[in-house]
């Protein structure tokens, strides 16, 4: 059975005058034990509202259409906010935010934002069992305990403070981690020590699976065993790291590994080039490929015909024509 399970996964935002406004439209997917998928996308096509779904927690204006989300085969959707805090986020899925320095509350201390936690999910626990447990916890991740523990965010440095979320995020040894783009605000020394610490965690087992959310393509390389790259709240293309990196078959796929540099031997001496034009207006009906009015190889009948993933040379691309 799959540790985590998306089934057909639709998703809107509703505006202050009612109207509807998809985001997500039938995503699906599963993972296994041990498995990292990459989500990639440009900004604005549906990864940070995607992964939101999959935790089960609904902030308005957030809303689910239809779809599932399953961990160990138990689905953690139509429950009540109260519900998905409690026996959900922490101890099933957890997220690892994009702002370490929002997502910690500057006027606490680390070690009892870390206690707040546990207290919160396990009931009867005195804080020197709990601050046992905290050392216990940030020794193994390699961290100075005694540096780190008593200290406010705001005394941190950006890599030290995403390395106290991701200590905290872990705590409870969910079954899936959820990364949005964990290292897009670090330099690249400080994103080499985050990325090592995220993989040391799921060596020893301390979460099962992880989804890994960038706007930067060739890093998942490195990092994912599958890549699903995202357009306008679809999933184009859905292969393995390999296939998509060096082979993408989707042309949304190919255009965005050529918009950036990498440093990939069979990439790095290609110029970036741009691609042109915008995504579409989700608030209005699109009929045929919603990446059609900026394709390259567009025939007529994209802009009309619906396009359904398909299997392409053993990876799922959303084009009739790749």
């Amino acid at each position: 059975m799959p540790v985590f399970e998306v089934d057909n996964l639709h998703l809107y935002y509703q505006t202050r005058f009612g109207d509807r406004i998809p985001a997500v439209s039938g995503v699906s997917f599963s993972m296994e034990q041990g498995e990292v998928l990459g989500i990639a996308g440009e900004s604005g096509c549906g990864k940070s509202t995607l992964v939101n779904g999959c935790t089960g927690l609904f902030i308005p204006p957030l809303r689910p259409a239809s779809g599932d989300v399953r961990v160990n085969g138990v689905s953690i959707m139509n429950r009540t906010p109260d519900d998905i805090r409690r026996k959900v986020l922490a101890s099933k899925v957890a997220m690892i935010p994009q702002g370490a320095f929002n997502a910690l509350n500057p006027t606490r201390k680390v070690k009892d934002l870390a206690a707040d936690m546990i207290a919160s999910h396990e009931s009867g626990l005195d804080r020197t069992t709990i601050y046992r447990r905290l050392r216990k916890r940030f020794d193994l991740i390699g961290m100075d305990t005694d540096k780190v523990l008593n200290r406010y965010p705001i005394e941190l440095t950006a890599g030290t403070r995403q390395r106290c979320v991701i200590g905290i995020s872990t705590l409870l040894n969910p079954k899936m981690v959820i990364a949005d783009e964990p290292t897009s605000a670090l330099d690249v020394s400080t994103q080499k020590t985050v990325i090592g610490m995220i993989f040391n965690l799921l060596d020893k087992q301390i979460f099962s699976s992880m989804i890994f959310i960038t706007h930067e393509l060739p890093l998942l390389r490195h990092v994912a065993d599958r890549i699903a790259v995202m357009y306008a709240g679809e999933f184009v293309e859905l292969g393995t790291a390999e296939q998509v990196i060096f082979s993408p078959r989707h042309p949304y796929t190919g255009a965005l590994m050529g918009s950036m540099l990498s440093a990939e031997p069979r990439q790095k001496c290609k110029k970036p080039v741009t691609i042109e034009g915008a995504p579409p207006n989700l608030a209005r009906p699109i009929a045929g490929c919603r990446f059609a009015p900026r394709c390259p190889l567009a025939r007529e009948e994209c802009k009309h015909d619906k396009q359904e993933l398909r299997m392409v040379d053993e990876r799922l691309v959303r084009c009739n024509y790749a």
